[in-house]
């Protein structure tokens, strides 16, 4: 813990010294974001915080899995489950049961990958990152352009779009436990380009009967036209996944002979995703105007090990929208108008085979047969406006308002009420599962924004926003009740963020330095009973570093590092679970997390990088009265560059082959862990042209 510590205070020590800090360089890095705006903006003049892995990253990480890419982001936590599965975390803890899907905005291309009353916590799964030419990160409430769901931030990964110049990539991986990996990559030039790619691979598991196999590819295609440019965009992903559950008992993630097993070979995920949609851009008068028509589709199915009964969960949907865009621009000016709509048909079955296991109450309450079968009709439609004015060369301000409604039509395939699937009664009070009748809903918001960006110098400037984010309630909290819940409980969830930073790109240097203050409304926890607690309360304050620092021609130090507290702003006293108290630290909340690393890229063929991730510790209960200690790992790669074109590329991971656990969680009476791989070696052969 030792180590944590001076680590930590070093990050402190430097992000508030950075707000006094000015390097003499001349040339400012000059990357390109665009979540800000759908027109590309310079990430200097950027309003708000915004965190950029560029193709080069993404690559060079070459990921199993999203975890090991976003490590590289301060405030980012995506916490690895078994397989692909993650639970993501942006400013905020690491959410779990129905008030965890929707908190993050996941986009491709600029477009959600999901309707906005259907998520699911572990859909970045199905975003081929492996292929991303990059991925952009908004840490907290983004701006008017994105609504519902990017309440606690936004990721948007972006695929190479076809351009005049042809490229290929491929690269074929071997690794532990029967790991292979083909990836590959085309681009080709024309009056009308092309670009498509793939990746398939084949995971045997470190953990028994844990293995996956996966599949995603992308083609992108554009035409040019007198008014304007048209790209269209197919991607798909398939996954068939052994699911490994939770080990059971306190620090069992370090005990060899039950770190390795699978309680639960019983466990699998299947999921399909299929998206298809147009891009076309051009001139209206001198204006410029965006429009993104597409459709949707996902299938899943999965065994929830991780519930007492075991249920089996079928969900999918299909949707189709558009998002519209024009944008006004003068010298001191932008102005951006839209409109957004979204139509989704949505189907969720819940059914458990047999009897639960454990407490007589446990066995009353969850009884085996059908839970949950439902339906429900989607309709989202937003309007927003967005604008910027430059009173000077060095001051911006800008401000937006975004109005959105969204209506649930919901359809009922079983019979009301808390009873099981026949219509009897359950013992002890009533089952733990209730079905409303058919209804409908309706939720609406207006959430504003205002920012501020002033230029010390061609290369530094301030901001600072203050922003409303907000998150209708998803359709699996409406309609997936349980026992004493009514739909008339859940409100539209809020968050107001208040944020301030600096932010220097020169030649010599980046760093990046913010502050922020949120408080969150009308949110949906989950207790270690299992129960869900509607309208709770937070508050989240933290500071966020990045820093990227050239040591000399060869030589680069790069930091990452959060320092922010988490806690519970309402009290209740439950008649059946746990007892939230005011001022009590959100569970799987760790103050610190961060990483640092030295990169070596020289004028001969090796290059590499040794990089520390550090997680600090964090309680696993709304009590806090159990916690996981937090880890600290430690990741090498060496690249050797056998010809312009072609290299082999090595990888160890968890070099001192710490024991450590994925994710920790408290919850009916035990302890519970996905336990952490050991130490790794990977090998890779990479063709780029």
């Amino acid at each position: 813990m030792k180590s944590k510590s001076i680590f930590e205070h070093f990050v402190l020590i430097i992000a508030l010294s950075t707000f006094s800090f000015a390097v003499q360089a001349s040339d400012q890095i000059d990357e390109i974001v665009v979540t800000s705006s759908r027109a590309p903006v310079s990430l200097i003049k950027h309003q708000g915080n915004v965190a950029v892995l560029n193709n080069e990253i993404v690559q060079d990480s070459a990921h199993a899995h999203i975890h090991e890419l976003m490590t590289r982001v301060a405030g980012v936590w995506v916490s690895r489950g078994s397989g692909q599965e993650s639970l993501a975390s942006i400013r905020s803890p690491v959410l779990t049961g129905a008030g965890s899907c929707g908190a993050i905005l996941t986009l491709e291309d600029g477009i959600p990958t999901r309707p906005s009353g259907f998520c699911n916590v572990n859909q970045l799964f199905e975003l081929p990152t492996e292929l991303a030419e990059r991925i952009e990160v908004v840490r907290g409430p983004s701006n008017a352009l994105y609504g519902s769901n990017a309440l606690h931030g936004t990721i948007n990964m972006l695929l190479p779009e076809p351009q005049d110049t042809e490229f290929a990539n491929a690269s074929f991986e071997l690794g532990p436990n029967e790991l292979i990996r083909a990836k590959a990559a085309m681009g080709m030039a024309g009056p009308s380009p092309i670009v498509f790619g793939a990746v398939l691979t084949n995971d045997g598991g470190f953990r028994e009967d844990s293995g996956y196999r996966q599949a995603k590819a992308y083609v992108k295609k554009a035409w040019e036209m007198n008014n304007g440019s048209l790209m269209g965009s197919f991607i798909i992903s398939d996954l068939d996944q052994e699911t490994a559950g939770f080990i059971l008992g306190e620090s069992s993630y370090k005990d060899p002979a039950l770190n390795r097993q699978n309680l639960n070979p019983e466990a699998y995920r299947d999921a399909s995703s299929q998206r298809l949609s147009l891009h076309w851009k051009g001139q209206l008068d001198g204006h410029e105007i965006d429009i993104r028509p597409y459709v949707r589709r996902t299938e899943m199915v999965f065994l929830q090990h991780y519930l007492p009964g075991k249920p089996l969960e079928e969900n999918g949907h299909t949707s189709l929208g558009f998002l519209a865009n024009m944008r006004i621009e003068s010298d001191r000016r932008s102005i951006e108008f839209g409109v957004d709509a979204d139509m989704s048909e949505v189907y969720l079955r819940e059914t458990q085979s047999g009897p639960t296991q454990g407490s007589n109450f446990l066995v009353a309450t969850r009884p085996e047969g059908k839970h949950y079968d439902y339906d429900v009709q989607g309709l989202v439609g937003a309007a927003y406006v967005q604008a910027e004015f430059r009173s000077t060369d060095k001051f911006t301000i800008s401000g937006g308002l975004r109005a959105e409604l969204s209506r649930y039509d919901y359809d009922n395939q079983m019979l009301n009420g808390n009873t099981k699937e026949d219509g009897t009664a359950c013992g002890f009070g009533g089952c733990l599962y209730t079905r409303p009748e058919d209804r409908s809903d309706n939720f609406a918001d207006i959430a504003p924004k205002l920012g501020m960006v002033f230029s010390l110098s061609d290369t530094e400037t301030l901001y600072s926003s203050i922003s409303r984010g907000f998150r209708a309630p998803q359709m699996t909290e409406l309609y997936r009740l349980q026992n004493g819940q009514q739909v008339s409980d859940l409100k539209v969830e809020t968050i107001d963020s208040l944020e301030v930073g600096i932010r220097s790109g020169k030649e010599v240097m980046f760093v990046e330095a913010s502050a922020f203050a949120m408080q969150k409304k009308n949110s949906v926890y989950r207790d270690a009973d299992g129960y869900n607690v509607s309208g709770g309360q937070s508050q989240h304050v933290g500071v966020e570093l990045n820093l990227e620092m050239p040591l000399n021609d060869y030589w680069a130090f790069l930091l990452n590092g959060t320092h922010a507290k988490h806690t519970y702003d309402f009290d209740v006293v439950a008649s059946r679970g746990e007892t939230f108290i005011s001022g009590r630290i959100i569970d799987t909340a760790p103050r610190w997390q961060g990483s640092a690393a030295i990169q070596y890229d020289g004028p001969g063929r090796v290059e590499g990088e040794l990089r520390w991730t550090s997680l600090g510790s964090y309680f696993l209960d709304a009590e806090n009265k159990y916690s996981y200690p937090g880890h600290d790992l430690v990741n090498l790669r060496l690249t050797y560059k056998a010809t312009d074109a072609w290299s082999v590329v090595a990888a160890l991971k968890n070099l001192t082959d710490v024991d450590y656990a994925d994710r920790a969680d408290f919850a009916f009476g035990n302890y519970r862990y996905f336990p952490g791989r050991g130490r790794e070696f990977y090998i890779r052969m990479e063709y780029v042209r």
